[in-house]
């Protein structure tokens, strides 16, 4: 069967029709969900959210403006960058906090075998407790900067300072 005619029975709420197309195309889309949520487990649920919506909205497709698979891409992109771009994404991406990798090296635990930190101490040696709690909350926690000057009760001007002072100690840290 070409592939115009499965659109129109998929637009017709076709199952068999519906099923062709997610064989066809699903592993592609959740592919490319993928590369912009970086969770395959989250982008493979993304993806179920898309052809459920690409079946809720099947009379939206038009031929005339583009092909099926790119209508379906543009709709899985924009589910991804939604799902980058929620509160829930970015704390489920927390990271392990800036203070307890610090607790880390001043532990004296052995850094061999945690390559993860490897070279991170250097790169904190001499930082302020100010700097540490803003990259925290700034790198780690996926706060704004207009976030965190309101959660710390201090003007927005002051945190890009730090920050950019906090960031300069530690390039000067990697040299």
């Amino acid at each position: 069967m070409d592939l115009d005619n499965l659109i129109q029975q998929f637009q017709q709420k076709d199952t068999v029709a519906f099923e062709a197309l997610y064989n066809m195309y699903a592993e592609n889309i959740c592919g490319v969900i993928n590369v912009i949520v970086k969770d395959s487990e989250r982008s493979q649920e993304i993806c179920q959210d898309v052809f459920v919506k690409i079946w809720e909205k099947s009379d939206q497709y038009d031929t005339s403006k583009g092909r099926f698979f790119t209508w379906i891409l543009n709709i899985a992109r924009n589910a991804a960058i939604d799902e980058v771009r929620s509160k829930t994404h970015k704390n489920q991406k927390k990271n392990l906090p800036v203070d307890s990798l610090v607790g880390i090296f001043e532990s004296g635990e052995d850094l061999n075998s945690k390559m993860d930190t490897i070279g991170l101490q250097s790169l904190l040696k001499g930082l302020k407790e100010k700097c540490i709690l803003l990259i925290d909350m700034l790198y780690f926690k996926g706060y704004t900067q207009k976030e965190a000057a309101k959660e710390l009760d201090t003007p927005i001007g002051t945190i890009k300072t730090r920050i950019r002072s906090c960031i300069s100690n530690i390039r000067k840290n990697m040299a």
